[in-house]
């Protein structure tokens, strides 16, 4: 991913903080030099000095067994917003994006034991609905076994972690904060929420 110095997240803390937040992402393999991509679910989970991603396929998407033994793009981003040149203090000025976005690299396995995908649907439930894991495991053990082979079970283990925030930092202050009226004000709770990290940057 291009990222100029000035667009870097600060620290990998807040690239990993910004994955758990926005967890819906995309991964990225190829096949045959053909891009394949899947949108899924991802546990972040840090291990000392690594970081995991986890998640699962349909058991019926090729690209499950595609992952293996090569490498990976993991593509975490949400919140953006256009950003007209009404903001800006000279006429002569043109519209851009504000984003944030982290390109998550790395090589993929597959969690082949039945114990270990039941082990990740109970840490994925319990981060996205905690209250459902007794509904979980009070199913009956048939439609659990069901439900469980119909889906693959991998983890990556990233090598690499680029964040990228774009977020006028190369405007003036003036401009800056011209950009975080406009978005305070808008309707879409995406575009304030653009205002938000760009305040933070203050």
């Amino acid at each position: 991913m291009y990222i100029p110095a000035f667009n870097k997240f600060p620290n990998q803390q807040e690239a990993i903080n910004f994955m758990q937040r926005y967890s819906f992402a995309t991964i990225v393999t190829a096949d045959h030099d053909v891009p394949v991509a899947t949108h899924l679910p991802f546990l972040i989970e840090q291990r000392d000095d690594k970081v995991a991603l986890l998640s699962h396929f349909a058991k019926a998407n090729p690209q499950a067994l595609g992952i293996i033994n090569k490498p990976v793009l993991v593509i975490f981003t949400e919140p953006h917003a256009y950003i007209s040149p009404a903001n800006y203090e000279k006429e002569n000025n043109v519209p851009t994006w504000n984003y944030l976005a982290v390109h998550a690299y790395g090589k993929a396995s597959l969690l082949a034991e039945e114990n270990e995908t039941v082990e990740l649907l109970a840490k994925m439930i319990n981060n996205y609905e905690p209250g459902y894991l007794q509904q979980w495991n009070n199913l009956p053990g048939d439609y659990k076994q069901k439900m469980i082979k119909g889906i693959v079970a991998f983890e990556i283990i990233v090598d690499d972690l680029q964040g990228k925030q774009k977020l006028s930092q190369n405007r003036s202050a003036l401009e800056r904060e011209n950009i975080i009226n406009t978005l305070s004000k808008s309707e879409d709770s995406v575009e304030s929420e653009i205002a938000n990290y760009m305040s933070k940057l203050k």
